[in-house]
């Protein structure tokens, strides 16, 4: 055997070796229940509040309801959408302390188009692209970690929906 060929067995030994004990130690953790594939893979959605049917009834599932207005709350977004399948969405919360930013499409067969949570310090900014049946009202709630909620909106002209129409 040659001195290269001798290395490389030896390289390719403990690579194996290294990936035996990876397995190995993976295996046994997901026996003790220490390793819960299922709580990383999937969080908790609220249902009720995604297949609400009407504006009202998703916002009060969303528990997003009892909101003020606010000037806090940017949505950037085009005036007329050329496609109801695809429409930029941007939002920025300047209120301190913001926790979750819900998104509603008003005219939407199911209103609740977003909902996301943030991490305590981090900056509640979000872009997305959401479907949009017909021109709509797109309004935002945004909870802030007193519990207040707080609301703002802006109307989109859609020319060709997207929502199966």
């Amino acid at each position: 055997m040659l001195p290269a060929e001798a290395g490389d067995v030896d390289r390719l030994r403990r690579l194996l070796l290294k990936a035996a004990t990876a397995g190995a130690s993976a295996g046994v953790m997901v026996a003790g229940d220490l390793l819960q594939p299922s709580a990383v893979l999937a969080a908790d959605w609220n249902r009720a509040a995604f297949t609400a049917t009407g504006l009202s009834e998703a916002i009060r599932a969303a528990g997003a309801s009892g909101s003020s207005a606010s000037g806090g709350i940017v949505i950037k977004t085009v005036d007329i959408a050329d496609n109801g399948a695809q429409v930029p969405v941007e939002v920025i919360s300047n209120i301190p302390d913001s926790q979750s930013i819900s998104i509603f499409i008003e005219k939407n067969p199911m209103p609740l188009a977003a909902s996301l949570t943030f991490a305590g310090g981090a900056q509640a900014r979000v872009r997305l692209q959401v479907k949009m049946a017909e021109s709509s009202r797109v309004r935002v709630v945004v909870r802030a970690a007193d519990g207040k909620n707080y609301h703002a909106s802006r109307e989109v002209k859609v020319t060709l929906g997207g929502c199966g129409t």
